[in-house]
């Protein structure tokens, strides 16, 4: 099962409310990514990340300049390349994320699936019930309750003198 998590653009210009059209909608997949490990600067290219892009030439040509200065062979530079685009490739997921977060694009969930198809729909079926908003999701833990005014536990201890 594949973890993706969905966000939904900014309202356009001549948009009054946030209408939330399901076309525009984005799901971006956890995990490790082949095509940005491989391509990575022509997938930050294609996916419009222009600060990620410039972050990565700016480390790139600073690692390459430390290994010439360091005389490091050309072997060990084509390692910390392989590294280098390796990390890109982890951290693919997180980097579309911080674009679409700087794009004030809200996240609006998570969802699971076998595939992109399936995801889609099992989102956006928890959509349509809820009328057009994000799915409602059930906290994890109860909500913590305001203390007594004559408490009879602290924290998991109780107080000697409660007990009469």
């Amino acid at each position: 099962m594949r973890v993706y998590t969905v966000h939904e653009p900014p309202p356009q210009r001549y948009e009054q409310t946030q209408t939330g059209d399901p076309a525009r909608f984005v799901f971006v997949r956890d995990g490790f990514s082949f095509w940005a490990f491989l391509f990575g600067p022509f997938w930050m290219l294609r996916h419009q990340m222009w600060l990620v892009l410039l972050g990565y030439v700016i480390v790139f040509v600073a690692l390459e300049l430390l290994l010439k200065l360091f005389g490091v062979s050309a072997g060990a530079s084509f390692v910390a390349g392989l590294l280098l685009a390796l990390l890109v490739g982890l951290e693919a997921p997180t980097l579309h994320r911080f674009t679409l977060g700087r794009r004030k694009w809200a996240n609006v969930g998570v969802v699971v699936g076998d595939n992109l198809e399936n995801a889609e729909r099992r989102f956006f079926d928890g959509w349509v019930r809820s009328g057009g908003t994000a799915p409602s999701v059930t906290p994890a833990a109860p909500a913590p309750q305001p203390p007594s005014a004559t408490p009879d536990v602290i924290g998991l201890f109780p107080q000697p003198e409660a007990r009469r």
